[in-house]
């Protein structure tokens, strides 16, 4: 029995070989650790490499998600369509600035929004609709947009998941009204902390996200817009973000890889697989959905595997939130997911050897006749 576990992700091999020290020592002899050079330089080329004309790095990918939502004009009480299976991410930031969560169930295949179940949450007159590409999966987002722009309401992408995901050379971030990013280190593009971005075509949300992030100043000292509050990128995390920016396509190749030969390896067993290997999936985790999940997820740990369940409790079956304080339409779907899916080690530096040993170890598992 090798000895040696297989980690869902390791920080180690996934930043094998890149120069950290060079960045962080130029910040720190620039003596300018808060939005500076780094930040503004980031800024610019994440705007560029997504498609969009504005980013606006924040503190992490949660605080993008309220401060976004703000952005939109989303006020107490207003309904935000999500879904919920995503980890309640999404739900936090809507419960943050005092909305209410209108859940909609997801697609089967995709694990992500069903556009049906969009439209028939429509007529609640919801505020904003936050469309999460879980996984690194794209969400069925064109057809989303298009519902949504039918009815006058901003989408909100949750890309957390999916830097670098495309679809006829969009990428994710780049369809709806609004984006956010989480930079935290197992990300597919990871700072060495926490991190955020929210990215725009429109200026005049850009300009106010701008101010949100930093109290809510018009200048210094300023307060013209409610709800700020301080969340800024710092420098050494931007210098960081610079130095991986120019791997990310690499490193999702090497993700779609490994996902590729588990999908080939795993066709034939009793198992559902990711929906797409295509470049609409970066593959930020490896999500199959099993029948006894407790048993597969033991023998794994048996064999040195390790393996994590995203996400286990649907959102509105969160203990800390009543009934009262979102509503749901049927989620079948939703409740079926959370009870089946689990996730296997995928990332880039995951050797070789080491993929093979999660190859073998499942097709064992079914072969038992587990």
């Amino acid at each position: 029995m090798p000895s040696v576990n297989i980690p869902l992700f390791s920080a180690h091999k996934a930043n094998d070989s890149l120069d950290f020290v060079t960045p962080i020592k130029k910040v720190l002899e620039s003596h300018w650790y808060i939005l500076g050079a780094e930040v503004k330089a980031f800024e610019a080329e994440f705007a560029e490499y997504t498609g969009v004309k504005h980013c606006i790095s924040v503190a992490n990918g949660s605080e993008a998600l309220e401060l976004a939502l703000l952005g939109l004009g989303v006020k107490q009480n207003d309904y935000v369509v999500a879904v919920a299976n995503a980890g309640f991410y999404g739900s936090t930031a809507i419960h943050a600035v005092g909305a209410k969560p209108l859940y909609v169930d997801i697609a089967n295949d995709t694990l992500t929004m069903c556009p049906v179940a969009l439209k028939a949450s429509l007529d609640l007159k919801p505020s904003a609709i936050i469309v999460t590409h879980l996984y690194g999966q794209l969400a069925n987002i064109e057809e989303i947009v298009s519902i949504a722009s039918a009815a006058g309401i901003p989408v909100l992408e949750d890309c957390a998941q999916s830097h670098g995901a495309s679809r006829n050379g969009k990428l994710a971030g780049s369809f709806g009204t609004i984006a956010c990013f989480s930079f935290y280190p197992t990300k597919n593009l990871g700072a060495l902390g926490d991190g955020g971005a929210i990215v725009t075509n429109h200026v005049e949300v850009a300009e106010k996200v701008l101010q949100l992030r930093q109290y809510g100043w018009s200048k210094k000292y300023h307060v013209e817009v409610p709800n700020g509050r301080n969340s800024r990128l710092d420098e050494m995390q931007a210098a960081i973000l610079r130095v991986k920016l120019p791997h990310l396509d690499t490193w999702n190749a090497q993700r779609r890889s490994i996902a590729q030969r588990y999908n080939n390896a795993f066709a034939h067993l009793d198992m559902q697989l990711p929906h797409s290997i295509n470049e609409d999936f970066v593959a930020h985790l490896y999500v199959v959905r099993v029948k006894n999940r407790d048993d597969f997820a033991q023998y794994m740990s048996s064999h040195q595997i390790s393996t994590d369940i995203h996400y286990p409790v649907a959102d509105h079956m969160q203990p800390a939130y009543n009934s009262s304080k979102s509503k749901s339409m049927s989620l079948s779907q939703t409740e079926e997911a959370c009870q089946s899916v689990i996730s296997l080690p995928c990332f880039p530096g995951l050797p070789d050897e080491d993929v093979q040993r999660v190859i073998d170890a499942v097709v064992k598992y079914f072969s038992e006749g587990k």
